[in-house]
């Protein structure tokens, strides 16, 4: 079984992800790595390596391999990094995070995913991730600043919280547009500045919260964060053209 998925990995990160232009070793090495079928429900286990999202309850879905990888691949994580991720979901695209950043912080607004994120990170070993439940439109202030910000839910604009958070030669890589359409951004903080670059075509379910989307409109809304019940996961540690759609907050 175990021989089984390795292949199933392996082909995944060769036709769907390095096929489509991306060539980070480290990236590559991490996709391999990590095992997709644990951030997944029994029953999808089989499909786990499939080039498609996947319901993890709740309404939300764990994305597209290929579009983890182009939101990771174009904020290219260092080995010295402290990364925020907005909408931990299953905990997947934090537990590749985990394998090329420092440090981890991942927020999630409902609770019954990131106790299941908490569990699947800790089944790989990913021990340098903290999952927070709460309002991740917020962010984290009380650890920024970041040097990478992921936003695995779409936006309108992004919020000015986040921005905030962003340190000098940081990148924040959302998808911005409508609720149903967004492009893959990336925002640089270059000497004070924030430069904006926009890559590819996407499609997110709306990021939740006070800086995004209000849940039952479709309007824009005008929390506090807290640690997951299942606790802290560690102990303090310290350019794509092509088209891909995925109707997912929570990578």
């Amino acid at each position: 079984m175990r021989d089984r998925e390795t292949r199933w990995r392996r082909r995944m990160v060769r036709t769907q992800i390095r096929a489509r232009g991306v060539s980070d070793p480290r990236i590559l090495e991490a996709f391999e790595d990590v095992p997709r079928h644990l951030f997944v429900e029994e029953r999808f286990r089989r499909e786990a390596y499939a080039d498609n999202p996947l319901p993890i309850g709740h309404g939300q879905t764990i994305s597209q391999p290929y579009m983890v990888a182009a939101m990771i691949d174009s904020v290219r994580p260092e080995d010295g990094d402290v990364v925020l991720e907005v909408g931990a979901g299953s905990g997947y695209q934090a537990a590749i995070l985990a394998r090329l950043a420092l440090k981890v912080y991942t927020v999630e607004r409902i609770r019954a995913l990131a106790d299941g994120a908490v569990k699947a990170l800790r089944s790989v070993g990913a021990a340098n991730v903290e999952v927070i439940v709460g309002d991740g439109s917020h962010g984290l202030p009380g650890y920024a600043p970041y040097d990478v910000i992921l936003l695995a839910a779409g936006v309108r604009e992004i919020p000015a919280a986040l921005l905030a958070q962003l340190a000098e030669g940081g990148r924040l890589a959302a998808p911005v547009g409508g609720r149903q359409h967004q492009v893959l951004a990336l925002i640089r903080r270059t000497e004070g500045k924030l430069e904006r670059e926009e890559l590819t075509p996407c499609v997110f379910v709306p990021l939740i919260g006070d800086g995004g989307w209000d849940e039952h409109s479709s309007t824009v809304s005008g929390s506090d964060a807290r640690p997951s019940e299942e606790g802290p996961l560690s102990v303090t540690v310290q350019r794509k053209t092509h088209v891909d759609k995925d109707r997912t907050a929570y990578p």
